[in-house]
């Protein structure tokens, strides 16, 4: 990180009111500020999940993305290569996101299983006598197909070890958010994580627009502390998930000053 002056201007920009309204605080949660870099990913990934924003509605469980660790984990070989030890070891799951770019979530296991597990007793309710599937993917997919993706003929033969396999069993998996056919190749699937949808939305938008908030600043920047109090209108996740998610993926930095972090729209 650069460490620059803070002279009079910086004073100015700092106390420059925005006509964007301040989110309620989190007294649980530390200041971005002070929890913005660890040196393990488990306990980044512990601690992001811990500051996960309450979403109204949305039945998701935390999710963390890879750019989020990439902010707060500097060294990214070490960051790829302990996700997939936890991988292998099914502490975790990683997630293709269909968002349009090359975005990756993780989830704690336990965690997805408690997802399905909600699905399970939504679906009760109506009877359905495919109901099993979901035992036979808890049981005999998820534990050992722990890639992001997997091959039709893969997922039948797994799920036959649970019982007679039908095309009405893939296609509630898919109703169910479980999985998504790959665009290229219909006879792929994604692991997917239900009801993520609106999340995704608020994800591509709320990138949007704080960087076109920062970008209509006179220099493109405002210090961490008030901007993590800014409440986005168009995504129901927060400022302080989608600051780890662009300061990770390069699109904005920190740069130390005498008063705090000052967040900085990156130069292309």
């Amino acid at each position: 990180m650069e460490t620059i002056p803070e002279s009079s201007t910086a004073r100015k920009r700092r106390r420059d009111e925005e006509n964007v309204p301040e989110s309620e605080d989190n007294d649980e949660a530390l200041p971005l500020e002070q929890s913005l870099t660890f040196s393990d990913t488990l306990v980044a990934l512990r601690i992001m999940r811990a500051q996960f924003p309450q979403i109204e509605k949305v039945s998701v469980q935390p999710f963390v993305l890879r750019s989020q660790l990439y902010s707060s984990v500097k060294d990214r070989t070490q960051v790829d290569r302990e996700l997939e030890l936890l991988r292998r070891d099914k502490v975790l799951r990683i997630f293709k996101l269909n968002t349009g770019q090359d975005d990756h979530a993780i989830m704690f296991m336990d965690d997805y299983l408690h997802q399905i597990e909600c699905i399970i007793k939504r679906m009760e309710s109506k009877k359905q006598d495919e109901l099993p599937v979901f035992e036979w993917f808890k049981t005999h997919v998820i534990t050992s197909k722990l890639e992001p993706s997997i091959e039709h003929e893969e997922l039948w033969t797994l799920l036959s070890f649970g019982g007679k396999v039908t095309d009405e069993h893939i296609s509630l998996l898919i109703n169910a958010g479980l999985l998504t056919r790959q665009l290229i190749d219909p006879n792929m699937y994604w692991f997917a994580i239900p009801n993520i949808g609106s999340l995704l939305k608020g994800l591509s938008q709320g990138r949007k627009e704080l960087l076109s908030f920062l970008n209509r600043r006179r220099y493109k920047e405002m210090m961490l502390a008030p901007l993590e109090k800014k409440r986005l209108r168009l995504s129901p996740l927060d400022m302080r998930f989608h600051l780890r998610d662009l300061i990770g993926a390069g699109h904005v930095k920190t740069v130390h000053t005498p008063s705090g972090l000052v967040v900085r729209v990156s130069k292309d």
